[in-house]
Parts: structure tokens; C-alpha cells; sequence
């Protein structure tokens, strides 16, 4: 489990197809905290760290998190963020983020605020994912609330720390992000749909 609050801007340094898969070479200053076998997420996506290297770690992602995320696309030089698993004895600083991708969606908009940003969003409704005014959306990883919301799209508001310490900086309309609903709302809309049918 995650809180969508990112710790480290991390690099990636090498990606090697394997079959259906990928396996994705990550640079981080985290390498003395991870151990094989840990959850992090990546721009929002939880895999299994594989393997430790000197300055990176290694995951592999399988077609289904491929197909359901923007990970397919990354190059090498590519900014991502990461998250570790909360602690049992953490805080939940954002909100309750299992690191499970939903669907991508398309940076539409982003207006400069003069010290904060809005970027705006839109997704294939076709999945019938939900979002509410003022409700959590997990994006590229990170706890984020949302307003201006449409039956396919959202804004955010982005603050100068959260732009810096992410790879929103590097954000442009056009590029694709992963997206993850709310799990309470996912649950909500489960138990409606299950009733009406």
C-alpha cells in the first residue's frame, strides 16, 4: 500500500524486452534503504524490485501493466517517481494508493498560476472510472485532488514542491501519465452496479 506522497525523482538507466516482458534498470539514491523483493511504485505503478546494483535497482513489468500503463513508453533518461510501501507505523499523507494503474490518461492543459500550476486531464471513459469534485486521483504516483471534474476529465493544482520534487516539471499537454481512481469509489461503484443488475 502507498499514499501517493513521492520520495525520490528517480532515472532510467537501461530497459532490456524479454519475451512479453520488460525489465527496467531504475537509478536511485534509495539503494541503501531497498532490499530484493520490496514494493515500489513507479510513476505510480507497484513492482517488485528484482535485483540491487551498485547505484540501481531492476524491475520487471508484465504485458498487463504494460498494456494498462505508460510504463511500455518510457526511453532511457526518462524522469520517474518512486514511492516505497508505507510502513505500518506511517502516516497517510495523501490517501490509499495500492499501486494498481487503472487506465492512462492525456495531459490536456497547464496553466501557470504565478507559483503554483493547474494541469488539466482527460481519460477514455470507456472504463467507466469515476472521479469526484474534490476527490482523490492518484496521477504518475502522486495523491492529488480534483476539481473541475467532467465525466472524462479533471484539473489539479499543483504547488511549487510538489512540481520540483515530481516529474510534473517535466509534464507537457500531449504526454500520457498513469491514472489510478480512488479504491473507495471503485468499491462504491462495484456495490451500485451489483445492486441495479
Amino acid at each position: 500500500m502507498f499514499t501517493g506522497i513521492i520520495e525520490q525523482v528517480g532515472e532510467i538507466e537501461k530497459i532490456v524486452s524479454e519475451g512479453s516482458n520488460v525489465h527496467f534498470t531504475v537509478k536511485s539514491s534509495l539503494i541503501p534503504e531497498l532490499r530484493v523483493d520490496q514494493s515500489i511504485a513507479h510513476n505510480g505503478v507497484c513492482l517488485t524490485v528484482t535485483k540491487l546494483l551498485e547505484r540501481a535497482f531492476e524491475v520487471t513489468a508484465v504485458s498487463e501493466t504494460l498494456l494498462k500503463s505508460n510504463m511500455g513508453r518510457l526511453v532511457v533518461g526518462d524522469k520517474i517517481n518512486l514511492e516505497r510501501c508505507m510502513p505500518a507505523t506511517g502516516r497517510f499523507d495523501g490517501h490509499i494508493v495500492q499501486g494498481h494503474v487503472d487506465q492512462t490518461g492525456i495531459c490536456t492543459g497547464i496553466a501557470d498560476q504565478d507559483g503554483s500550476w493547474i494541469f488539466d486531464f482527460e481519460f477514455d471513459v470507456k472504463n467507466e472510472n469515476i472521479v469526484v469534485e474534490k476527490g482523490s486521483i492518484c496521477v504518475n504516483g502522486v495523491s492529488l485532488t480534483c476539481f473541475n471534474v467532467t465525466n472524462h476529465g479533471f484539473s489539479v493544482a499543483i504547488i511549487p514542491y510538489t512540481f520540483q520534487h515530481t516529474n510534473f516539471h517535466q509534464l507537457k499537454v500531449g504526454d500520457e501519465v498513469n491514472l489510478e481512481f480512488d479504491i473507495i469509489g471503485k468499491y462504491v461503484k462495484q456495490l451500485l452496479n451489483k445492486n441495479t443488475s
